[in-house]
């Protein structure tokens, strides 16, 4: 990599292999979750992460480039790490207070790729994209705030007892 343009497209293809990864990873997710709402808000985010590939490849396109050719390793790690508490004895309610703490993780680096996209977006001139990568993010961060109000409104609470 030799500039921003360089380090965007990379960002780009790291983002694309990420969402591909959360949409292998979420079914297993929801599929685990024993509260109806969140095992809605998983679905209702599977839809959404299916749009953003779709944005990214739209956006990838516009550019000229490939969206494949990168793993996204951080990802990689976080579902990893959602697997293998998906492996632990727990209760219930333990079980979807933790699945909201996972979720949020992937939430968190998301909302973070995704916020270093628009900053280069905007800053390489392309304010087109940056305007859908941006609606992205703000899909992110409701996913947060919803997981966030889901967790203090009942879910901990029930795991707490």
């Amino acid at each position: 990599m030799k500039n921003l343009k360089d380090l965007f497209e990379h960002q780009l293809k790291d983002l694309y292999s990420a969402e591909n990864q959360l949409v292998e990873a979420l079914p297993k997710m929801q599929k685990n979750a024993n509260d109806d709402k969140l095992k809605k808000a998983f679905e209702k985010h599977l839809k959404e992460t299916e749009g953003h590939i779709k944005r990214l490849e739209e956006i990838t396109k516009e550019l000229g480039i490939k969206p494949t050719g990168e793993t996204c390793k951080a990802m990689k790690g976080l579902i990893k790490e959602a697997e293998s508490f998906l492996e632990e004895d727990t209760e219930k309610e333990v079980r979807d207070a933790g699945l909201i703490a996972e979720a949020q993780r992937v939430e968190h680096y998301e909302i973070s790729a995704y916020g270093t996209a628009v900053r280069y977006a905007k800053e390489l001139g392309h304010d087109d994209i940056a305007k859908k990568l941006q609606k992205t993010l703000d899909e992110e961060y409701k996913a947060d705030d919803l997981l966030t109000e889901m967790a203090e409104d009942r879910l901990n609470r029930k795991a707490k007892s």
